[in-house]
């Protein structure tokens, strides 16, 4: 169960993905730990996926991408083993020095990531008040109305949902009788009486 969702509509297919939209990612995924801190003065497992996934980008930035002082290089090599659900095993061929310098460099990118995170929420405090708000009068907020927001502007008035339609009648159960019609009787119309005896 998700208490909190945001969702992040691409502006266009991307296929490539530079350092700086890495980076502000990991600030968009530490946000919600930075938040908690912030307001609540304390922490939750709330935030669990939003730590693991930034946690994973930053490794693939390290160990797959080159995007760390360690330099252009990849580390570790993928292998797939073509049997039961083709699993994924990552082969270590590099050092224990070099896996101590990868932790280092993945903790400071996630790092970096959070203190960008915190210093957005503490100097914008004003609007994210103003976008909880909002949230908690109206639940759903879309991209328009939180441009506004972001903007320091009121929202329009919320438009109330047109009243539920009526219910449809109804339909009519064909009566029930206890006695069955009588058969026609063969050489006379219907409803005619036989000519009493």
């Amino acid at each position: 169960m998700a208490l909190g969702v945001t969702m992040q509509l691409p502006i266009d297919d991307k296929h490539t993905y530079t350092k700086e939209f890495l980076e502000s990612q990991l600030s968009v995924l530490m946000g919600g730990r930075a938040a908690e801190e912030i307001f609540l003065h304390h922490i939750t497992t709330g935030a669990g996926n939003d730590i693991e996934r930034a946690s994973e980008i930053a490794r693939q930035m390290v160990c797959e991408w080159g995007m760390s002082p360690l330099g252009p290089l990849t580390f570790g090599k993928k292998e797939e083993a073509i049997f039961l659900g083709r699993e994924i095993t990552q082969h270590r061929d590099y050092s224990e020095d070099t896996a101590i310098k990868i932790d280092a460099e993945v903790r400071s990118i996630v790092t970096n990531g959070y203190s960008r995170a915190r210093n957005i929420l503490e100097t914008q405090r004003d609007t994210l008040e103003r976008i909880a708000a909002a949230l908690l009068e109206r639940e759903v907020l879309d991209a328009t109305e939180l441009k506004l927001l972001l903007e320091g502007k009121p929202l329009p008035e919320k438009i109330p949902p047109p009243p539920p339609a009526a219910p449809p009648l109804p339909a009519k159960e064909p009566q029930l009788s206890l006695r069955p019609d009588p058969r026609p009787i063969p050489g006379m119309a219907k409803g005619e009486k036989p000519a009493p005896a």
